[in-house]
């Protein structure tokens, strides 16, 4: 398995931590980005991608894609699809579906469960591994791509405030 280069942990102590994740990788994206949101349920998945989302300007409800697979936003030029594939019963649901055309240079794609499509979704730029540890949470960046590393650079260059969750451990 390859190793990656460019990883970052974050201690996630309680939700606004990882809220403020959230408006870090806003402030990160680059058009054409595929982050994989992995995590065993209840992990901050979906909060983390609505707290990005929020942090891009949305003002209305960010609703969690569990049954609509995809809820789509746009700013300004930015399309930015948050996927959520945990209904998958197999990998060619996602071309059934007519998903692939999502994937490129002009939008940002987020997918929950990607391993519910592994085969067929394309590979990530930045993969973001969600788990719990005693109170809170453990949020794994890695970047898969060069596009993910400067996205990750960003992230791990964002100075520590009363409000962001910390500065990175890396690895």
């Amino acid at each position: 398995m390859h190793s990656p280069d460019v990883t970052a942990v974050f201690d996630l102590p309680d939700e606004p931590a990882t809220q403020a994740l959230g408006a870090m990788l806003a402030g990160s994206l680059l058009p054409g980005l595929n982050i994989f949101l992995e995590g065993d349920l209840g992990a901050g998945k979906t909060t983390l991608a609505r707290a990005l989302i929020r942090a891009l300007g949305h003002a209305g409800p960010v609703k969690s894609p569990t049954y609509a697979l995809v809820e789509v936003y746009v700013f300004s030029s930015l399309y930015l699809y948050h996927f959520d594939f945990y209904r998958f019963e197999s990998a060619e649901e996602f071309l059934d579906a007519g998903f692939a055309e999502y994937f490129n240079d002009a939008s940002v794609c987020l997918v929950e469960w990607p391993d519910r499509a592994a085969g067929c979704v394309p590979a990530p730029d930045l993969r973001i591994r969600l788990r719990h540890v005693a109170d809170g949470r453990i949020a794994e960046l890695e970047a898969c791509s060069e596009r993910g590393r400067s996205c990750l650079s960003k992230i791990a260059s964002t100075p520590a405030d009363g409000t962001s969750c910390g500065a990175p451990v890396r690895r």
